[in-house]
């Protein structure tokens, strides 16, 4: 697959990296607007540098592209590559508004091309094993999970708050894992050293089938902690993501699993590139981005106005 990359801040140039890396993909070409990090990038893997996105897609014979560029240009950048003809994966959240995420869905869909969004986490491998043995039936019915996503302010952070930054990650595995919406979701968040957006919250959320998700996010604490457990009827199993542990506690005791340490922004953008060479979806599609940003948009709604809402409240 011959690969793009559209901004090469810190996650772009992982997408960068990657793709040079891995044998589905050629990295052909990368862009930005800021001309001394490009010309930077482009130098250090000998490729073709670009400051003018639609310049790129036009010159440049492009199978796919990576969107890695401020979530309010997501909508914008993903339709023109679409309308070029290049399939799209958009880092998460896949847009700032369900309006745009709509727009990004509908151009891949009217061009029958791929899109994937970038909910990294779906990749990391305690998660994969995790879906394995919640589908094997191991836990029984799913009760309740819980996630705990808590850290140290990023500088790179900008234009979203805690919700769309970090809970949504959460939000994508509950969903994946528990196979079922949410309707429902109340959230109360604050501002404690940002401001101008919600740097800590808590996220309650009701899922179709009656299985509740609980998720605490927050840039305050000096350490970071990327935690979830699921409580089935028989079992618990407790998911570390930055150790990419999994560990299972029934009433024989704790069980852990053997799990091979792999970097999930590799395995994504490998699924990326294998689902346009052999033309199947990617794991993590459009439809998935957009329902965990209406959740993400739900829970802001509820944030706002001291109250649960339906999901239906933010179609």
């Amino acid at each position: 697959m011959r690969a793009g990359v559209i901004g090469v801040g810190m996650m772009g140039s992982h997408h960068v990296r990657v793709y040079h890396e891995l044998e589905e993909t050629e990295l052909v070409a990368v862009c930005d607007v800021n001309e001394r990090r490009v010309k930077e990038v482009a130098k250090k893997y000998d490729v073709n540098w670009y400051t003018d996105h639609r310049k790129m897609l036009r010159e440049e014979n492009l199978d796919g592209v990576s969107v890695c560029v401020p979530t309010k240009y997501h909508a914008e950048i993903a339709v023109d590559a679409l309308e070029a003809g290049v399939h799209v994966l958009v880092e998460k959240p896949i847009a700032d508004t369900i309006e745009n995420a709509r727009r990004i869905i509908d151009a891949a869909e009217d061009h029958g091309l791929k899109l994937a969004v970038g909910h990294i986490e779906r990749f990391n491998p305690s998660v994969m094993k995790a879906k394995e043995v919640v589908s094997r039936g191991d836990l029984g019915d799913i009760v309740v999970m819980s996630a705990k996503r808590v850290g140290p302010y990023p500088p790179r952070i900008r234009d979203v708050g805690v919700i769309v930054d970090l809970a949504v990650h959460d939000i994508d595995v509950m969903r994946y894992l528990a196979e079922t919406d949410v309707e429902e979701v109340y959230a109360t968040a604050g501002s404690a050293i940002t401001r101008t957006r919600e740097d800590y919250a808590e996220v309650m959320l009701r899922f179709d089938g009656d299985p509740t998700g609980l998720i605490e996010v927050n840039w305050l604490t000096p350490y970071k902690e990327r935690r979830l457990e699921v409580t089935g009827r028989e079992a618990i199993l407790e998911i570390q993501y930055i150790e990419q542990e999994l560990r299972l506690m029934d009433r024989e005791g704790v069980k852990r699993f053997n799990i091979r340490k792999e970097e999930p922004l590799k395995l994504e953008l490998r699924d990326f590139a294998e689902s346009i060479l052999e033309n199947r979806d990617p794991l993590v599609d459009g439809e998935a981005g957009l329902q965990a940003l209406r959740t993400a948009v739900a829970a802001l709604k509820s944030v706002k106005e001291d109250r649960p809402v339906s999901l239906e409240e933010v179609e």
